[in-house]
């Protein structure tokens, strides 16, 4: 081979191996981007989504939390009705248990003011305002008069019997005394908070 050929092919080597240098040159720097953008999508995207995950689950308890509260809501909506309802009709009971209370003790009132008259004695008026009782009769003598008091006073029903007014009445040939007296009423229980002992007397007497 002549020494212009030998040249030509050192030449060309040169030229190919210049071009292999440049080409790993250029796929080297390729590989670097494409690690720096896959880094910068590690780094940048996986905690975007990781969040949004989180973000997500977190939306999905508060929903869950929301319907329980709801939930919980309308159950002590429930309640509150239930409540009201059972007031309602603890009121009703107690209205009904006091009407017929009320009147037990009327009926136990007119027998005890019945049987706490003596011979001799006559009602001639009633009238009542709240608990006292204004009684208007007609008495044979004063001593029926108080007879008729000392029996108010140890009913279990009445209590404080007071004479207003006694007048002696001789006319038709008749003597009487008429009367006017306050007593208040009062019931077996009462009188038991107020004296023990003297209800037990009272209760015997009536």
């Amino acid at each position: 081979m002549s020494a212009p050929q030998s040249l030509a092919v050192r030449i060309n080597l040169l030229d190919w191996r210049a071009e292999q240098r440049e080409y790993k040159r250029k796929r080297f720097i390729g590989q670097l981007v494409g690690a720096a953008v896959a880094t910068v999508v590690v780094v940048g995207v996986l905690p975007v989504i990781y969040y949004d995950h989180l973000i997500s689950a977190q939306q999905a308890r508060n929903n869950y939390l929301q319907q329980q509260i709801a939930t919980a809501d309308k159950q002590l909506g429930e309640i509150r009705e239930l409540k009201k309802t059972r007031e309602n009709l603890v009121n009703r009971m107690q209205v009904i248990g006091a009407l017929q209370k009320s009147r037990s003790a009327i009926v136990h009132y007119f027998d005890q003011l019945t049987a706490t008259i003596p011979d001799g004695v006559y009602l001639t008026a009633l009238d009542e305002s709240g608990d006292t009782t204004t009684l208007n009769g007609v008495a044979e003598s004063n001593a029926r008069v108080s007879q008729y008091m000392t029996n108010l006073d140890n009913s279990a029903w009445f209590t404080n019997p007071r004479l207003i007014v006694i007048k002696r009445d001789d006319s038709n040939g008749q003597r009487r005394a008429d009367f006017t007296l306050k007593v208040d009423s009062t019931s077996p229980e009462q009188t038991k908070r107020a004296a023990p002992g003297d209800a037990a007397d009272k209760g015997q007497a009536s």
